[in-house]
This record gives C-alpha cells, sequence and structure tokens, in this order.
C-alpha cells in the first residue's frame, strides 16, 4: 500500500500487476530508484527499467485520464467553494468564522492543484481551466472579506454595501 500510494502521489500510471510508468527525469528516475530500494530493504524484489513507448501504446492518454479524474473532482469543490460563498452572501452571514472557513478552503484548493500541476507531465486545457475557477475562488472570496470587514465595523474605509 505504501508504494502505492506513493507511486501516484508522485503521478506514475499503474500498468499492471505493480507495474508503474513515469516520464523519463532525471528526479523520475531517482524516485523509481528509491521505490526499488524500499521494496528490496523489505525483502522484496523490484526492477526499475526504462523503456521507450510509442505514441500508439496508449500511455500519454493514460496519464491525461488520470490527471482528467483529478481535474474534475478539482472543478467539483472549486464549484463548491463558490456556492458556498454565494448562499452566505445570500444569508448575509459575514462572520470572522465564515470567513476563516472560506480562506483554509481556498488555501487547500491551491496546494491541492500545485500538486495537480506537478504530477501533470502531459498538460492540455484542463490546467487552464482549473486555474481560471481558482481564480474565481480568490475574486470571491476577496469580496466575501470587503463584506465581513464591512459587517464587523473593522474597515471604515471601505464605502457601505449596496443593499
Amino acid at each position: 500500500m505504501t508504494l502505492w500510494r506513493r507511486a501516484r502521489a508522485a503521478g506514475a500510471v499503474g500498468l499492471q500487476n505493480g507495474a508503474w510508468v513515469l516520464p523519463a527525469t532525471d528526479a523520475h528516475r531517482e524516485f523509481v530508484e528509491g521505490l526499488a530500494g524500499y521494496v528490496r530493504e523489505h525483502g522484496g524484489t523490484a526492477y526499475a527499467m526504462e523503456t521507450v513507448a510509442r505514441d500508439d501504446d496508449g500511455i500519454v492518454a493514460r496519464f491525461r485520464a488520470e490527471r482528467a479524474k483529478e481535474f474534475a473532482e478539482f472543478a467539483e469543490r472549486t464549484g463548491a467553494l463558490l456556492a458556498e460563498l454565494e448562499k452566505e452572501s445570500a444569508r448575509d452571514n459575514f462572520s470572522f468564522a465564515e470567513l476563516e472557513e472560506n480562506e483554509q478552503d481556498l488555501d487547500r484548493l491551491t496546494g491541492w492543484l500545485a500538486k495537480i500541476a506537478a504530477r501533470d507531465f502531459f498538460p492540455d486545457e484542463r490546467i487552464k481551466d482549473a486555474e481560471s475557477m481558482l481564480d474565481r475562488c480568490r475574486r470571491s472570496l476577496e469580496a466575501f472579506t470587503e463584506a465581513v470587514y464591512r459587517a464587523e465595523g473593522v474597515a471604515p474605509d471601505l464605502p457601505p454595501r449596496e443593499e
């Protein structure tokens, strides 16, 4: 399970029966050698090999399919944050507690997108879409923050909210 988690976190694509694939970079070679060493240290057998894939092997498509799942879940979570900000704004629930909760959600989304992007070895338009959604979340949170400061009376330089 440890190997599976480490390989997935690195963005590896599982082929079958414990065979994992990563693009051939120095960092990935070092990572795979480290995994193989871990297996050997624990009494197992592991091999780290390099191979060349043909374009028709579908490997790139498998990498993209794995990232597509992550980007879809990311879009779902950013949509949920936008909906939460809209709901709380409609309820005039402008409190520091609500603001802190939403800031934490945005921080988590920001970190998560960085992790997805780091293992998106064959990027396409999905990364731009995700960055755009994250930017929408930031702008919505900025507006929500201003409303909280107004409601709490700690931003006298902000104009009053229009009703």
